[in-house]
């Protein structure tokens, strides 16, 4: 390529990257900016289930990898990635450097490595017994190698290979595929920059890598030699989901050179225009640090497969125009309606509404058009329980977010809860025991050692009775207010009304949402830390009861009644925090492996628990939120390999700190409200869409002064502890004044709203 054009191809790509930051992130020095706070090594060790993964990635794109290895821990990397098929470490094709011809090297080469770095946007690593170094640098669709061999080697190579499909060798390019499931490819072009001077390819039989001739230049593994020396092999290629030439389209039409630093430093600059959305300024250098490696962990799901105007759809299994549309997959609703989703209407509104469209696509893509609840590359898979998409939409109608069809939303909505069955990790028609709870209002469970009879229930995860039903109020409730909206007046009374069947499960005399069995009787003898086997999944899900006991996060201000009013509902808030396992922490991990971070009976480590925090809000103790908020940052969430308290899920537990430490969070997500904590930060400002900026300023704030005295919201004072959508996304500032005891009458008096009464119109407008 002329250098002419590859200079000017490197300035445009660097001016529109620039173009976009916000003027404090180009005002800040090498070192200072919001990707070098970043560490993709936060939570690599897990506490006992899955830790986090260091991907390589730009925000929200195809083309993203981490390390091939077991764990951080491990002693060897198992050759090298090309694309990272699902957030969970599933990697396609594998690469590995030759520095001989041996003819019976593995199909992909183990290696001590050495010198690791990784930060979004770069990765390297040395090889020290092969004394070779690494180097890695993603675009959208496309990424470079660079193989740099540090002593002269009798030969120097690459080899390529792929579990389930098929490569191809020719001339200095090798392409090919790799078989995801059935239907789903994911394919490649790779080419290198020098010339190879022989290739080869792995014979079936004998096992070994012989020339490539005519008629033999396809097999599972294959390798380009480039003869003996030390000159660094540089590789550029492309992935698709749709074809090997749309592969090698993608690169072409994004890497025109072979220089890593070029694409790395466009890809640094891409990682802070996003991250410089927030701006912080003062806190701790740790605080800094978690903040920026959260909210770049909320950017890793979900991921844009549109490729030249066209996706592959899993579903539909072809390939299908996008219309000017980007389509998204990859989410695992159960643990992103919560926060992540939320956050991206605040952060990204339009990259939310392609992913509301996408999430329509793939219902209208189906027979039976129900909203998919975790959509992968490979397709929809039902997993965990509830039907929390629909949540997606109530959320996103109600904060005003434009360009989604709503009516399709409802009716795709509408027919997943008059149709699908309720069962976890099950996609299939309404059988028995979900019409059991259609003519009943909850979700039958067993007896304690009760055999389960009915086939359809997974041996593994169980009824989950009051998880399932529990979920499914919520559903409703958010089904509710769809209808509501769009003018359904009775269709929204009647989900509203099941939207309350909670109370059908719910013991007065415990105070706990309790299973009951086909003949309306509570499951008794019950033991609420414990009852439900492996996760309490006969009852409920990955956690116990006293989670569950607040999971119905439409309805604060009901469940408050329920427990008897505000001091009894505080005093059941506390303790959940102050009870003690019941016995040591290796015998409740044994069975409650999902339940960790524990403060008392409350876990840090899992998804159902994240809005707990925030509930003393709504009993009038703000002081209580903010104590607590403090406290669950200042021992869960740390910069170090084990900084995380659990199973992080793709950005699922990272949007919830970066709004915490922010100093609110969207406790009821199809509500339009955000709930009051307590910052880290003595200023913050949300760069948001059209120029406008929402600041919040903690005064007098210091490490010791952690509670709100008093506030003020766009110059008027704000005595209580929420706010509107609509009071910030037009931009405006906060102002808290912070001190070190709590004032205990600020935001007591007027609680956040919850759901609409039975009989009068919804409380909240």
């Amino acid at each position: 390529m002329p250098m002419n054009k590859l200079r000017l191809w490197a300035c445009l790509g660097l001016f529109v990257s620039f173009a976009s930051c916000s003027s404090w992130v180009n005002s800040l020095s090498d070192g200072d900016d919001p990707v070098d706070l970043v560490n993709p090594y936060m939570g690599n060790i897990s506490h006992l289930l899955m830790p986090t993964f260091p991907t390589v990635q730009l925000p929200n794109s195809m083309m993203r990898i981490t390390p091939n290895r077991a764990d951080y821990t491990a002693e060897t990397i198992e050759g090298f990635p090309l694309i990272l098929t699902s957030h969970r470490g599933i990697s396609a094709f594998a690469l590995s450097p030759l520095s001989s011809s041996n003819e019976q090297v593995p199909n992909v080469r183990s290696f001590i490595y050495d010198h690791e770095s990784i930060q979004p946007y770069r990765y390297s690593v040395d090889l020290p017994e092969e004394d070779i170094s690494v180097a890695y640098a993603p675009s959208e669709q496309s990424a470079i190698y660079e193989i740099k061999y540090n002593t002269a080697k009798p030969d120097r190579g690459i080899m390529l290979h792929t579990d389930n499909g098929e490569l191809t060798v020719q001339d200095n390019t090798i392409s090919g595929y790799q078989a995801l499931n059935d239907s789903v490819r994911v394919y490649i072009y790779l080419q290198s920059e020098e010339k190879n001077t022989r290739a080869t390819v792995r014979d079936s039989v004998s096992q070994r890598l012989g020339m490539v001739t005519d008629n033999q230049n396809k097999g599972t593994t294959v390798a380009l030699f480039f003869g003996p020396g030390k000159e660094t092999i540089k590789l550029r290629y492309g992935i698709s989901y749709i074809s090997v030439e749309q592969a090698k389209q993608n690169v072409e039409r994004e890497i025109q050179t072979y220089e890593l630093d070029m694409i790395a430093k466009r890809g640094r600059s891409l990682w802070n225009s996003t991250l410089g959305k927030i701006e912080i300024e003062g806190g701790t250098e740790q605080d800094r640090q978690v903040f920026y490696t959260s909210l770049y962990r909320t950017y890793e799901r979900m991921i844009n497969i549109s490729e030249n105007g066209n996706y592959y759809s899993a579903e539909a299994k072809k390939v299908l125009p996008d219309n000017g549309v980007p389509f998204y997959t990859d989410d695992w609703v159960w643990d992103t309606y919560l926060a992540v989703h939320p956050l991206r209407i605040l952060l990204e509104p339009q990259m939310q509404q392609h992913i509301l469209q996408s999430y329509l696509r793939v219902a209208e893509q189906t027979p039976e058009h129900w909203l998919p609840t975790f959509p992968e590359v490979t397709g929809d898979t039902h997993r965990m329980n509830g039907n929390h998409a629909i949540s997606l939409f109530a959320d996103a109608y109600a904060k005003g977010l434009s360009g989604v069809n709503i009516d399709k939303a409802y009716s795709y909505a509408l027919k997943t809860m008059q149709e699908k069955s309720l069962l976890p990790w099950t996609r299939m028609p309404k059988r028995e025991l979900t019409k059991f709870m259609d003519d009943k209002g909850y979700f039958p469970a067993l007896n304690i050692d009760e055999k389960e009879s009915y086939p359809y229930v997974t041996r593994w995860e169980k009824r989950q009775a009051v998880a399932v039903s529990l979920a499914a109020y919520y559903d409703y409730w958010t089904l509710s207010e769809l209808a509501r909206h769009l003018g359904h007046d009775e269709e929204a009374k009647t989900f509203l009304k099941k939207s309350y069947d909670y109370h059908k499960l719910y013991n007065h005399q415990t105070g706990f949402f309790h299973p009951k069995d086909k003949n309306n009787k509570f499951i008794k003898p019950f033991d609420y830390e414990l009852s439900g086997g492996l996760g309490a999944r006969d009852y409920y899900d990955e956690n116990n009861a006293y989670t569950y006991r607040w999971d119905v996060k439409h309805n604060i201000a009901d469940l408050i009644y329920l427990m008897g009013g505000n001091e009894k509902f505080i005093e059941n808030l506390d303790s959940t925090l102050r009870k003690p396992l019941s016995m040591s922490r290796w015998q409740f991990y044994s069975q409650m492996p999902d339940q960790t971070g524990n403060v008392g009976q409350f876990t840090m480590g899992n998804e159902p628990s994240l809005h707990i925090p925030y509930l003393y809000v709504y009993a009038g103790a703000p002081w209580r939120t903010q104590r607590f908020i403090h406290k669950l940052l200042d021992t869960w969430f740390r910069n170090d390999l084990m900084g995380l308290p659990g199973d992080e899920d793709g950005g699922g537990m990272s949007a919830y700190v970066v709004f915490s430490m922010l100093g609110f969070y969207p406790t009821t997500p199809g509500m339009p409200i955000y709930v009051i904590g307590s910052p880290r930060f003595p200023k913050v400002t949300i760069h948001l869409p059209t120029n406008k900026r929402f600041t919040i300023t903690a005064k007098d704030w210091s490490k010791d002064n952690i509670y709100i005295q008093s506030a003020k919201l766009n110059g008027r004072t704000l005595n209580r502890a929420w706010f509107r959508h609509s009071d910030i996304v037009s931009g405006g500032e906060l102002v808290l004044e912070m001190g070190a005891t709590p004032n205990k009458e600020w935001g007591s008096v007027e609680p956040p709203p919850s759901a609409g009464r039975i009989a009068d119109k919804p409380i909240f407008r």
